[in-house]
């Protein structure tokens, strides 16, 4: 895991804005494509001074209720997931951020794999990407066999799904604040796919060990514990052994969370399953340099800053490629 240390220590610069802007920063461009719920919108993110030939492609999933521009810091505060502007122009990467569907809550989110989650969208979300997908790889913009997705909450459920699902296949998902469903409407793995999964132990909306989603009692369907999770990508990605677990270093002393990391690996050029405990952590990414507010946290639960999801993710996805 010696490799991966370089991605953690990284420390993402300034936002930027949602035009065009000056060089050496990436450009955020918006765009739609027509699907058969409808006009459905994203939001593109370009580098500056892109290399030639198709890019390596990052997808951006909002948890319920956000949006693409929330996600990127262009509505509200920025998430920590907003650090994907640096590295897409840093590592000459294509970044996508999605809006979800309006579901039955009047919010935006996704159609996920668990059946009893009555308030999502009905939409058919995994044709949504797909034709973003489509339209960049067939534009010669984006790499088939370096596609990549990173959710967060809702939008890490509906990663799940993109890894089953997604044709052309992703070669690597982050599934941040996100567990799987009990009630699925989904099959099983169709083909090896990297998984990069991140879970606080006291996270009070997914909760770590199973069971109701949602908070004030609020019924979003039913999740699997996260060693269960774990254990599912394990045996898609024929993972039995071979693991190793370390724990970062604790960066601030009046932190009470804490972060480990255990990789299941054959190689670093074969599937890898990573997960990411934040004991201690709530329904929160862990962030260097994207602060949530104290109400906030009293709220989710509290935010770990032993590591930036968004460079842990591209550390994780850098060197994996799709089966096909």
């Amino acid at each position: 895991m010696a490799g991966r240390a370089k991605g953690r220590a990284l420390v993402a610069a300034a936002c930027l804005s949602l035009v065009a802007v000056a060089a050496g920063a990436a450009s955020v461009q918006p765009g739609h494509v027509t699907t058969r719920d409808g006009q459905r919108a994203y939001l593109l993110v370009r580098p500056d001074q892109p290399a030639d030939g198709p890019h390596p492609l990052v997808i951006l999933l909002h948890g319920h209720g956000g949006s693409a521009a929330m996600t990127l810091g262009k509505a509200g505060r920025a998430s920590p997931l907003a650090r994907w502007l640096d590295i897409a122009d840093r590592e000459k990467v294509l970044v996508v951020a999605l809006d979800g569907a309006i579901g039955g809550d009047g919010r935006q989110g996704w159609n996920d794999c668990r059946r009893d989650a009555y308030d999502n969208p009905k939409t058919d979300d995994v044709a949504f990407v797909a034709a973003v997908v489509h339209r960049l790889i067939d534009g010669g913009q984006a790499d088939p066999s370096r596609l990549y997705v990173m959710g967060m909450s809702n939008g890490g459920m509906m990663a799940y799904r993109l890894a089953i699902e997604l044709d052309p296949p992703i070669a690597a998902f982050a599934a941040a604040s996100a567990s799987m469903a009990v009630d699925s409407q989904c099959g099983p793995a169709r083909h090896p796919v990297s998984a990069l999964i991140i879970n606080g132990t006291a996270d009070p909306l997914v909760p770590y060990n199973g069971g109701g989603v949602g908070l004030f009692r609020k019924n979003r369907g039913q999740v699997v514990a996260i060693d269960t999770v774990v254990e599912f990508w394990r045996r898609a990605d024929g993972l039995n052994g071979d693991v190793r677990t370390s724990a970062l270093p604790h960066r601030e002393a009046d932190d009470p969370t804490r972060a480990q990391i255990t990789l299941w690996e054959h190689g670093a050029d074969r599937p890898q399953v990573e997960r990411v405990r934040i004991d201690g952590g709530g329904h929160i990414e862990p962030s260097l340099t994207e602060r949530y507010r104290p109400a906030y946290e009293r709220l989710v639960g509290l935010q770990n800053h032993d590591l930036e999801a968004a460079e842990e993710a591209w550390s994780f996805f850098r060197d994996k490629r799709s089966p096909r």
